[in-house]
């Protein structure tokens, strides 16, 4: 797959980011060195390779869930730019 300007506009237009001059030709390049990588990893023979669905065979290995309280609701408020009583008051966001 070739790498034009045109997708790495697109692709920037959606992160919301600004490619410009040596900074764009170096994603480009990157760009193309994984899509070169990634056609590399499809010669690879999986036929007889069960997917991997966990990373470990260990089952149900978790920690007991114990509620405490770390941060009391006056040291929460205590650096609020505004607060009412016992809430945070926050600018209106919707009309």
């Amino acid at each position: 797959m070739k790498i034009t300007d045109e997708i790495i506009d697109h692709i920037a237009h959606l992160a919301r980011l600004e490619f410009s001059g040596e900074k764009k030709e170096t994603i480009k390049q990157d760009m193309e060195k994984i899509i070169s990588f990634m056609e590399k990893l499809q010669e690879v023979d999986t036929e007889k390779v069960e997917p991997l669905i966990f990373m470990s065979d260990e089952v149900n290995v978790l920690r007991e869930d114990v509620a405490e309280v770390s941060l009391t609701q006056q040291q929460a408020l205590e650096n609020a730019p505004k607060k009412d009583s016992d809430y945070f008051r926050i600018p209106k966001v919707l009309g």
